[in-house]
């Protein structure tokens, strides 16, 4: 499986992790972002990140599904 990287600039920083996903169509709705992050489907930095509201800044890395997202200022 490849994975795609893809840089994001935040507008608003810090930025809660379920709105990313749901931004950049890696979820179709918030409720979708929340329920993939609650069932440990999303890293952040590496690690398994269950917390939907979790604060992502500049640098910070999320994996999901295949994509990765970079986090840029």
């Amino acid at each position: 499986m490849s994975t795609d990287t893809i840089e994001v600039t935040l507008t608003q920083s810090p930025t809660e992790l379920y709105k990313i996903l749901k931004f950049e169509g890696l979820a179709s709705s918030g409720a979708e972002a929340k329920i993939v992050i609650s069932q440990g489907l999303v890293t952040v930095n590496g690690n398994v990140e269950t917390q939907k509201r979790k604060k992502i800044v500049n640098g910070d890395v999320i994996t999901f599904n295949g994509d990765t997202l970079h986090i840029i200022g």
